[in-house]
């Protein structure tokens, strides 16, 4: 094999050969028995190690401290404020049922039209021929227009499709806190925002058992945001004064505040789960629970995973050591 045809998958280069053939990702979790397959993929290993990464780089730092923000970071911004402007566009409709506004497919169906052409203005030139690949992520990362739900599959092809910006150079190891804090963080509140206007129902839930309705990687990360933290403790994210009062510095108690205004009665019935985690007596305990409960109740479920779809980035084929 000549070296200039040989695929690189290190995130860290600048730009990976152009004789990197794309192809768009498809489902190739059919079967529960096709697990094996996911869990010595290479996508489960890029796909963890980049949700382990950030998790790393996020640790005790505040949502609003300083960091490097990059242009690819400023055009992803861009096109979640894209998608937050076609939300004010496409207003709920009446209908009977309460849940599932019908208006979310419309609102979809525009994000269905335009999506190569918005991750095009993401990438450079050179790379364009990636972005009908990484579009697919990019479709999937918004809920399901046929049920009109959403859930943490849904938030895992979010992370997925930052995971390929990763993996063809366009965002870099210095973007690693733009990327939860600034990216993750506006596609949190836009989700929030479809969730809301359109009633989305949660994809899957485990109702009170479940961890949250419709996310869990915020979670994660937020709780390594407040590792070692001088005065918050896991006990305090329950106290309704102490979330308001934090709430812009980390994403974990942003998530209760949203849980908290979306549900009614005491905590402990509506978030049984967030409740046994408030008695954890450290952050880095409750980040390590996450992890353990994340790989066990998400990523190694087979309802969240027959939809994950794998290209030429995230891969099925098995890891080379």
């Amino acid at each position: 094999m000549a070296e200039s045809e040989r695929q690189t998958g290190s995130p860290e280069e600048a730009t990976p050969p152009l004789c990197q053939s794309f192809m768009i990702p498809k489902k190739e979790i059919h079967m529960v028995p096709d697990m094996a397959k996911w869990k010595r993929s290479q996508a489960y290993a890029d796909y963890i190690g980049f949700i382990l990464t950030l998790n790393e780089g996020v640790k005790g730092k505040k949502l609003t401290c300083e960091y490097k923000v990059s242009e690819p970071i400023e055009k992803l911004v861009e096109l979640l404020d894209t998608l937050d402007r076609w939300i004010d566009e496409t207003p709920p409709v009446n209908q009977p049922s309460r849940f599932g506004n019908k208006a979310f497919r419309t609102w979809y169906a525009k994000l269905d039209q335009e999506a190569e052409n918005l991750v095009k203005t993401v990438i450079p030139e050179h790379l364009a021929e990636a972005a009908p690949e990484i579009a697919v992520y990019l479709k999937e990362s918004v809920g399901n227009s046929t049920r009109i739900d959403y859930g943490t599959g849904h938030e895992a092809a979010f992370a997925a499709f930052l995971c390929c910006l990763c993996k063809i150079g366009v965002l870099r190891v210095d973007d690693q806190l733009a990327i939860v804090f600034k990216v993750f963080n506006r596609y949190l509140e836009v989700m929030r925002k479809l969730q809301k206007t359109y009633r989305m129902e949660p994809a899957g839930s485990q109702g009170v058992w479940g961890l949250d309705d419709f996310q869990f990687l915020p979670f994660i990360w937020g709780s390594s945001q407040l590792i070692e933290h001088p005065n918050l403790e896991p006990r305090h994210f329950v106290d309704e004064k102490v979330v308001i009062e934090n709430h812009k510095d980390y994403m974990f108690l942003e998530c209760i505040l949203f849980i908290t205004e979306m549900k009614t009665g005491p905590f402990a019935e509506h978030s049984n789960q967030l409740w046994n985690i408030s008695a954890v007596p450290s952050w880095s305990k409750v980040n390590q629970g996450l992890v353990r409960m994340y790989k066990a109740e998400c990523l190694e479920k087979f309802p969240v995973i027959q939809h994950f779809k794998f290209g030429s980035l995230l891969s099925i084929q098995p890891v080379t050591s």
